[in-house]
């Protein structure tokens, strides 16, 4: 018997929530009431039974990408997709684009069964976005996303070439190689983000630093796809230069990707500094936008 998600619009009648298991998205369409009400049912049909898809394939998708694959899923075929361009230079597994690859699938299954405006699905931070002619969306980016500090924010347009947004990090949710508070992506998906943020993120590093402290990821999580690759779990003081060389380092990183047209912007951030690669703008906000769809961070 297949299990049941929790579906439900949120107190504000306007976003629609939709978790099962580690999976936990929050949706939001706008168009017409009748579109909107079509795309959210649709939402919530194809979201039910999508983590036992990825189960099923668990544990190819542990496993480290090559440039074919045997997975069959639509799914976790995108998120085979994602990281395949990175799979001869470093170790990753399909599981680095997940987040972006489910917000990715409930995003298009939406607009396939609607007329939308504009419409966001958001995978714990990770976003794919549709923008209808004249509209935007703004991100909002922490200084240091563990806690309190000033707030920048990012505009979208509908002109601009980014539909996917992402976040990697040593504060995430999932294990970090690098150091990084956080590395913000923008690229033309939410699974191409996806994959990318890992990648720079695991680039911004000072490899050997006595102030970081790291750990095998099967020691904290013995099902990680990382197997005993170690991962950061904290970092002392570093000094100014330190933290300069870790952000060129996935600046460097970042600006090669970008050069392939693997994704459209980064904005790195690790102690306080922040470096920006690519277009967009970012505005200093010393208070909370009023007007600000979501703040990302890892």
């Amino acid at each position: 018997m297949m299990r049941r998600p929790q579906i439900a619009l949120l107190s504000d009648s306007r976003r629609l929530h939709l978790q099962d298991g580690p999976i936990d998205l929050i949706v939001e369409a706008r168009g017409r009431a009748d579109a909107v009400r079509a795309a959210y049912e649709a939402a919530a049909l194809r979201f039910t039974g999508l983590l036992d898809e990825l189960c099923a394939e668990l544990p190819e998708l542990r496993s480290a990408a090559g440039k074919r694959t045997s997975l069959e899923g639509v799914v976790a075929r995108r998120m085979h997709a994602a990281v395949a361009p990175y799979a001869a230079d470093c170790f990753i597994t399909p599981m680095a684009a997940v987040a972006g690859s489910v917000a990715e699938e409930i995003s298009g299954t939406m607009l396939g069964a609607a007329t939308l405006d504009r419409a966001y699905v958001n995978n714990g931070g990770d976003i794919a976005l549709h923008l209808g002619k004249g509209e935007h969306f703004s991100v909002g980016l922490m200084d240091r996303p563990d806690r309190d500090g000033v707030m920048r924010t990012m505009r979208i347009d509908a002109d601009d070439p980014v539909r996917g947004i992402a976040t990697s990090g040593r504060h995430g949710r999932s294990f970090s190689l690098g150091i990084a508070d956080a590395v913000t992506v923008l690229a033309a998906t939410a699974s191409q983000a996806d994959a990318a943020a890992t990648i720079i993120a695991n680039a911004v590093d000072l490899p050997g630093h006595p102030a970081i402290i790291r750990k095998p990821a099967n020691e904290l999580q013995p099902d990680s796809d990382l197997g005993a690759r170690l991962v950061t779990r904290e970092i002392g003081e570093l000094s100014h230069d330190e933290i300069a060389t870790a952000l060129e380092s996935g600046a460097e990183c970042a600006r090669h990707l970008f050069d392939r047209r693997l994704i459209e912007g980064a904005v790195l951030q690790l102690c306080g500094d922040m470096l920006v690669i690519g277009p967009k703008d970012i505005e200093r906000q010393e208070a909370r936008p009023r007007q600000l769809e979501t703040a990302v961070h890892a």
